[in-house]
């Protein structure tokens, strides 16, 4: 079979798609000491047209489609020969994160964040991926950051080893970004702790409600299901080696340690959102406080200046000389009563 030419076009250099909706293919060739290269969508159906005859080599290819294309479907059903259950997860609308195995290949949901992530919980869609012993189809909406640290470390020269590694390598790279987002919530989450200590409350109960509803949803998205990768791993497929196993389930393990983490972060934005209602509170409460002092201050000159208004006869001290400045005594008097009985109680 001709060797495959490195003739990549201009959407491999960017987030756009060719008339299949292929936006990267390599083809990988783990016994050879050079790079990928790169392919598109005809040289990919050629390949794939002709792996049944070709002799087993450890060559292996990958596919990245862009599902918002209207041909990228219809281009891997007649060519890609993918199980059926890949194109039922793809409409199921279950985006739990998963790994299951179906016939002779792995149908894989994970979850992240867009390429153009700003701590958003919309900002999380999913990604489909089929790995099969010689062909491995991941397919998205929206730019993902895991899939462009996997295509920036294979253009790199990076080459797994088989199509399982490949899979490793894609939930290796999602692990390490989901760790650099719990660190720029923790970073979040630093600055609004320092301003509240600070006193300088300002609007940060919003702020900590976005930032505690991204860890949830990311929590609940990308938590594994374990039962369906204890399956997967006590029955793996007949080309999946033992090392694969064991790699696959490190990377899993590492999951497991970014969500444990986010569970911690969660714990401390909550402990936080309630400090700050604590805070909020006790304003409120001295607002309170003190507009019921100036009420009940308020309140004798009030009710003398209603009863002496009153055009009536009969209103004492009205011809006395001093009467003005008795009414004046009188007033002081109670006002002074009034404050004594509202900050004793205070106090």
């Amino acid at each position: 079979m001709p060797a495959l030419q490195d003739t990549a076009g201009a959407a491999h250099g960017s987030y756009g798609s060719d008339e299949a909706g292929l936006i990267c293919g390599y083809l990988f060739d783990p016994g050879a000491a050079q790079p990928a290269q790169v392919v598109q969508s005809a040289q990919a159906a050629e390949w794939l047209a002709r792996i049944d005859d070709a002799p087993i080599d450890g060559r292996y290819m990958w596919l990245h489609f862009n599902l918002g294309h209207a041909q990228a479907e219809r281009w891997l059903e007649r060519h890609a020969g993918l199980s059926e259950l890949f194109f039922e997860t793809l409409h199921e609308g279950l985006h739990s994160t998963r790994i299951e195995r179906a016939d002779d290949s792995l149908i894989a949901v994970i979850n992240d964040v867009h390429f153009e992530f700003s701590f958003e919980p919309s900002d999380i869609s999913t990604l489909w991926i089929s790995v099969g012993p010689r062909l491995v189809v991941t397919a998205r909406t929206h730019p993902l950051r895991s899939v462009d640290g996997l295509r920036t470390a294979v253009k790199a020269g990076d080459v797994p080893r088989s199509t399982a590694e490949l899979l490793e390598h894609l939930l290796r790279v999602q692990a390490d970004m989901l760790v650099d987002i719990v660190r720029g919530v923790t970073s979040r989450i630093d600055d609004v702790e320092d301003e509240l200590l600070a006193g300088r409350l300002d609007h940060k109960r919003a702020r900590l409600g976005v930032s505690r509803r991204l860890l949830v949803r990311l929590q609940r998205l990308l938590a594994p299901e374990p039962s369906a990768l204890f399956r997967l791993l006590q029955r793996p497929p007949p080309w999946m080696t033992e090392l694969d196993a064991q790699e696959l389930r490190g990377s899993t393990e590492a999951f497991s340690e970014v969500l444990r983490d986010m569970g911690g972060l969660q714990e401390r934005i909550k402990l936080l959102q309630e400090e700050v209602a604590a805070n909020v509170n006790e304003e409120t409460n001295r607002s309170l406080f003190v507009l019921t002092v100036v009420t009940v201050l308020a309140l004798p000159i009030n009710i003398t200046a209603g009863l002496f208004g009153m055009n009536v006869g009969g209103i004492p001290l009205a011809e006395h000389k001093s009467g003005f400045w008795i009414v004046v005594a009188v007033v002081t008097a109670f006002t002074a009563i009034a404050a004594w009985i509202a900050f004793r109680k205070k106090s």
